[in-house]
């Protein structure tokens, strides 16, 4: 794209490395006690002459609303309406190796048994670093877009789901995996300075078992590019080149390819974790170095959508009738876990309602009703060029990601390899299945919040969002649209839940759950700006063990 400017940027995030409960497993014991890899987030800005957005991937295990929320705040008191929710888009990697308790839902802070400031704070701050550098570094230069195949790197963790899909879809994914990297390479002048690559495979080649902070195979993969490859010296560069991987529709990739946890292709975790992420790489580089500039502008448009009462027309629906979604829920097989890559009490997958059942899934909490899991989530889409990328709050399978493209290709009526599917986008909401995944309850099927008909919303959803683009560009959203409501204090709450502090109290015991001290109620209507988190210094505990990849 000749007459643009593009800028890279990257901050750490790494947060507390000790006495942090973790996020990805949801194993209350599993608590940071140093790092194997330091987290960071790595942003992109594109700017046509029009127009500008920005990209950011996070090595977090997601993006919560409360995050997106403060980085839009404090962008907005650092350069105005420069960057908005509007055209700035926000993912994570999904690593299972992070600090956890950054959330302002509930449910997601259970397991690092609290809310996190520390945490919080260092996310926000990292993120909003790293675009407050991008924008520094905003440059004349070029976008290539490149492809390739990687087929070692991921296989079909709920294949039972999978195999009710009709075989026209089967048929994208002979392997039952989506082998598809994407890469976006970006120039200033004749140096590289970054480059997006693409991939779906789960952060979870490290085990339910590690205490490590670490980035994953896709943090590995990330680290290696920059590091090893373009000599990157993180706390010397002022303008290090920048490499990023997020996901895709990762809901159903594992990257432990024996479908046991840390078993495949080694049977140790950091093996696994270097070598899933080399062939990340690898595949990537390849991709990077046949790349071809693309031509046209950037775009951006993004809408909230309240998934707890969507009504679906019979159009977006496998029986052709109008349907609709429910407030978010728990299924019972939630609490199985994946078995493939970190199981949870011990259920297995599949659990569910006798045959006839209109809905199959087996409830055991209503989350959404309590305002303990977000049901009003944000839509976005935005064009780099020619390539669309549909940012997504949630974990979709392959299948559940193939659909939703091929609506929005036919929708914008390009070619659906321009149109690509980016989880963990700026929200979160768990998974993401087709109707027929759905009715097989596994692990994937009883975390898709809204109902079977989930996936049939967000097609629905998406579909709207396109054709109300218009002709105005990055408009923003209607007054009149859905909001977030405003969680529970609850959730916001800070946990003393370091073992040091328990320690000083003569008690061995975990911290209290974040309930024992739960007076709020329910507030609806209220502002989503809430709690953005001052640019503070992010420091590490001193008894951290920084680990080998500090520099």
């Amino acid at each position: 794209m000749m007459g643009m400017k593009v800028g890279c940027g990257i901050a750490d995030i790494t947060g507390k490395a000790y006495g942090n409960g973790m996020m990805g497993y949801s194993m209350p014991q599993q608590r940071t006690s140093g790092i194997h890899l330091r987290l960071r987030a790595r942003a992109f800005i594109v700017d046509d002459g029009h127009r500008r957005v920005g990209f950011v991937c996070a090595d977090l295990g997601m993006i919560f609303h409360s995050v997106h929320q403060a980085v839009m705040a404090r962008l907005r008191e650092l350069f105005g309406d420069v960057y908005t929710e509007q055209n700035v888009l926000l993912t994570a990697t999904h690593t299972h190796a992070g600090p956890g308790g950054f959330s302002h839902h509930l449910v997601y802070n259970l397991a690092p048994l609290g809310f996190h400031q520390h945490t919080f704070q260092a996310a926000v701050n990292g993120i909003v670093a790293a675009v407050s550098r991008a924008h520094s570094q905003m440059r004349p230069g070029t976008i290539a877009l490149g492809h390739s195949e990687l087929w070692d790197a991921s296989v079909n963790r709920s294949r039972p789901a999978f195999d009710l899909n009709p075989a026209a879809d089967k048929k994208h994914f002979p392997n039952a995996i989506d082998p598809t990297m994407t890469v976006l390479r970006f120039r200033q002048a004749n140096s590289d300075v970054g480059a997006i690559s693409f991939f779906a495979t789960h952060g979870t080649s490290m085990t339910n078992t590690n205490r490590l902070i670490s980035g994953d195979n896709k943090g590995y993969a990330a680290y290696h590019w920059e590091h090893d490859q373009a000599g990157v010296r993180y706390l010397d560069d002022s303008a290090p080149f920048v490499a990023a991987f997020p996901q895709t529709n990762a809901g159903d990739m594992s990257p432990n390819l024996n479908l046991r946890p840390g078993s495949g292709p080694a049977d140790d975790e950091y093996a696994n974790t270097q070598i899933i992420g080399l062939r990340q790489f690898a595949s990537a580089f390849a991709a990077y170095e046949t790349a071809a500039s693309v031509g046209g502008g950037v775009d951006s448009w993004l809408r909230y959508a309240d998934f707890s009462r969507i009504t679906v027309d019979g159009c977006f629906t496998p029986d052709g009738k109008t349907r609709r979604t429910r407030s978010g829920a728990i299924g019972l097989p939630t609490l199985s876990g994946s078995v493939e890559d970190g199981p949870g009490i011990g259920l297995p997958e599949g659990l569910r309602k006798p045959y006839k059942a209109h809905d199959r899934r087996i409830v055991v909490l209503p989350s959404g009703r309590l305002g303990w899991t977000p049901n009003v989530l944000p839509l976005q889409l935005m064009r780099i060029g020619g390539l669309y990328l549909i940012a997504a709050p949630a974990e979709f399978t392959i299948v559940a990601g193939l659909r939703l493209r091929q609506t929005v290709a036919t929708e914008l009526k390009v070619s659906l390899d321009h149109v690509l599917l980016v989880g963990y986008s700026n929200a979160y909401s768990q998974y993401v299945t087709t109707p027929e995944e759905y009715d097989s309850q596994q692990y994937e099927g009883g975390s898709t919040l809204f109902g079977r008909y989930t996936l049939c919303a967000y097609q629905q959803e998406f579909s709207n969002l396109v054709r109300s683009r218009g002709h105005v560009p990055g408009q923003a959203s209607s007054p009149s649209q859905p909001r977030p409501r405003r969680p529970h204090r609850c959730a916001r709450s800070t946990a003393s839940t370091s073992p040091q502090w328990w320690a000083a109290r003569g008690r061995t015991s975990t911290a209290l759950l974040p309930w024992r001290h739960c007076h709020c109620r329910v507030h609806r209507n209220r502002s989503p700006h809430h709690h953005a988190g001052k640019l503070l210094r992010n420091t590490t505990t001193p008894r951290a063990r920084l680990g080998a990849h500090r520099r």
